[in-house]
Formats: C-alpha cells, sequence, structure tokens
C-alpha cells in the first residue's frame, strides 16, 4: 500500500528531481574524498559545508511550503523548529565533549562551569545517547507545533492573525533562549563540538557524511510531502486553502487537518536543524529571531509555492546570492537586494521560478495540442 502511494506520487519531474539528488549526494562527497586537490574537479571541503547549510535550509523551506504552499498557513516561526531541532542536536555534540572542554568537567559543558552551574539540568539526561537526542529532534518542534497548532486551530486563528501569533512565538522563544539561567548557553550558545557517533566533526570524512545525510533528508521530505500532498488528504489541505468555509461545511474536521500537517512540517524542519548545527559548528538564539522565519517565506515565495520542488530551488537561490552579496564591499547591499527580489518576484514571478516555468510549459502543450486538433478537423463543406 505504502509503496503503491510512493509509486503513483512520482511523476516525471518528481523523478528528474530525485534523481539530480541522487546525483548530487553521490558526486559531491566523491569530488571532495577521491580527487586530488590540484584537479579542477575537486570540491574544497568548504564549499562542500556551505552546499550542505543550503540543503538544510532546503529543507525547511520544503516543510514550510507543506503548510503555506498546500494548506494556506502562512507561518512566520518556522525558524523556531529548525532552532529546536538544531539546540537538540547541540546539546547531544556537548555531552560527547567531556573531559576535552576547557574546563575539563567529565559531566558539565565548559559554559556551565564558566556560570559556576553545580549539576546537570534535568532536561539535559539522556542527552549522551543519540537515539534519545534524535528521538528529541522531532519529538520537541513537533510537540510545540501540536501544542501551538491545537490551540491556535481549534480557536479558528487565521490568516494574518497567525501569522503574527507564529513570529510573536519564535520572537519570545529568542528571547528566553538568550538567558543564562535558561542553561542553553545564553547569548553564546553551543559550539566547539568535538565528536559526533565516535567520528570527528570536523573530519574530512565526517563532513562528507553529513552533507550526503542532509541531501538524503531532503530527497525523504520532499517524497514525504509528494505523498502526502497528491493523497486524498493533500487534495483536502488544498481545498481549505482555497475555501476553508466551504470545506468545513462540507463535513472536514479542518482543525484536524491542520494540526496534522503542521505537526509533521515542524518536525521536518526539526530535522533539519539537526544536520545544519554539526556543519557550521555553532547553534545560538540568533537561529529563533524572526527575520530568519522571514526569509524562508521569501525563499519559499522566490521558488514556487505551492510547487515543492520551487522551495528547494528558492532557499538555495537566495543564499547562493546572499553569500555572494554579504562578501566584502557588497555586504551592505544585501537587505536592499533581497527586498527588491522579493518585491520583483510579487510583481513579475507571483508563481515563482519554478511555478513559472511550469506554466509556460503547459501553455506550450496546450497551444501544440489545440494546434494538432485543429490541423485534424476538416475542412467545413461549402
Amino acid at each position: 500500500m505504502i509503496t503503491k502511494l510512493i509509486v503513483d506520487s512520482i511523476d516525471k519531474r518528481a523523478g528528474y528531481f530525485l534523481g539530480f539528488l541522487l546525483l548530487v549526494m553521490l558526486a559531491v562527497p566523491a569530488l571532495n574524498l577521491w580527487v586530488s586537490e590540484d584537479s579542477a574537479f575537486h570540491v574544497p571541503t568548504y564549499v562542500m559545508a556551505l552546499l550542505g547549510k543550503y540543503i538544510c535550509f532546503a529543507v525547511l523551506a520544503l516543510s514550510l511550503d507543506l503548510v503555506w504552499g498546500y494548506c494556506g498557513i502562512l507561518s512566520l516561526g518556522h525558524g523556531a523548529f529548525f532552532a529546536l531541532g538544531g539546540y537538540a542536536m547541540g546539546m547531544y555534540l556537548m555531552r560527547q565533549i567531556g573531559t576535552r572542554g576547557v574546563y575539563a568537567h567529565p559531566i558539565l559543558p565548559d559554559f556551565m562551569v564558566f556560570l559556576n552551574w553545580k549539576e546537570l539540568p534535568f532536561f539535559w539526561y539522556g542527552f549522551s545517547s543519540f537515539p534519545y537526542a534524535l528521538l528529541m529532534i522531532v519529538f520537541a518542534p513537533g510537540l510545540l507545533a501540536f501544542a501551538f497548532g491545537w490551540l491556535a486551530f481549534r480557536s479558528r486563528v487565521a490568516g494574518v492573525y497567525l501569522s503574527i501569533i507564529t513570529q510573536a512565538l519564535t520572537y519570545a522563544l529568542m528571547l528566553a533562549f538568550f538567558r543564562n539561567d535558561m542553561g542553553f548557553g545564553g547569548n553564546n550558545g553551543l559550539t566547539d563540538f568535538k565528536d559526533i557517533l565516535g567520528f570527528p566533526v570536523q573530519a574530512q570524512g565526517t563532513r562528507a557524511a553529513l552533507f550526503a545525510l542532509s541531501v538524503l533528508l531532503l530527497g525523504l521530505g520532499f517524497l514525504m510531502a509528494r505523498v502526502l500532498v497528491t493523497s486524498a488528504f493533500g487534495k483536502v489541505l488544498v481545498a481549505i486553502r482555497d475555501a476553508e468555509s466551504r470545506t468545513r461545511f462540507l463535513g472536514y474536521r479542518v482543525e484536524n487537518y491542520k494540526l496534522v500537517v503542521f505537526t509533521l512540517s515542524a518536525m521536518l524542519a526539526g530535522l533539519a536543524g539537526a544536520l545544519y548545527v554539526p556543519q557550521v559548528g555553532i547553534i545560538n538564539p540568533s537561529e529563533f529571531a524572526p527575520a530568519n522565519s522571514i526569509e524562508a517565506v521569501i525563499w519559499v515565495a522566490v521558488g514556487g509555492r505551492g510547487t515543492l520542488i520551487g522551495a528547494a530551488v528558492g532557499a538555495f537561490v537566495v543564499n547562493l546570492m546572499k553569500t555572494i552579496f554579504t562578501t566584502g564591499a557588497l555586504a551592505a547591499y544585501w537587505l536592499f537586494v533581497l527586498g527588491g527580489l522579493f518585491v520583483l518576484v510579487t510583481l513579475a514571478l507571483p508563481k515563482g521560478i519554478v511555478g513559472t516555468i511550469e506554466d509556460v510549459l503547459a501553455n506550450r502543450r496546450r497551444k501544440s495540442t489545440e494546434h494538432e486538433n485543429g490541423d485534424a478537423v476538416p475542412e467545413p463543406a461549402e
């Protein structure tokens, strides 16, 4: 049954995208590990790490497109779920340091020793185990999304009001995590990671494996989202997006559908954050900043809302531009470029890059079909 759902959900375009991801997952690590640094085909480790960060952002954009593009829930706080997953991974990595920290304490992380903490807080228990950390990576953002969604959707909060509340949520979390007494490293966050599953985080092979896992997560996340939106459940989501009141009047429990997709989306964002942290080497409260969640909305809008592939493309394109425009003399102009890009897409490409390409190809196919049918119709008799 599950296999049939997966096969039915993969059309030609989805197959090309998954094939491309498979090629990237195999080629980039291979070109980094096994091609000489003197070769023009060698992919430097720093480039691979940068691409891995882009891929994690693409997974975040995919999770946002699932709720915004298909269910009409404009979340301006999805960065919170991303950051929670990142903190869960960061806590695991901090517990692996042990006596190799600056203060060589066998249990307490360095920042706790510096702040004169006497014992490990209870919510850090279990993070020395990777399975427990993996559970918390999906459970923490999933629980927050479920609790928030249960209250908001059952109260029928929607539209701009829901967007503002999600933004307030991530801002409140940012302020809380900035506090030293919260036990998450305060302003400095969590850093100085050593090992992950016994492998050195900075080792070239470990970085290649993390990159491959990030691409694999994007492929599996895309496949999961594709199965979801092409199923009967997905058709109800689209109905909710286009006409929520009518869908409710037809007897569907709209709030339940919203709650399920919102929670699944948060879990996917948490997994993206977890793979992001060991590749960038740090997680701090700035990841909760509302601006990060707003940027994620721009990624989806640029790539194409409601296309899934477009969300990933938009995340990659915008972050590549950000890397270019935040380097050297161009750094002062990045926010102007980002704002101009959003305005340009809104006015000239309202369906985003992928959505516009799809429309162009569909129009060409339609015109070609009309032309062929027109040629086949006999001339009327005089």
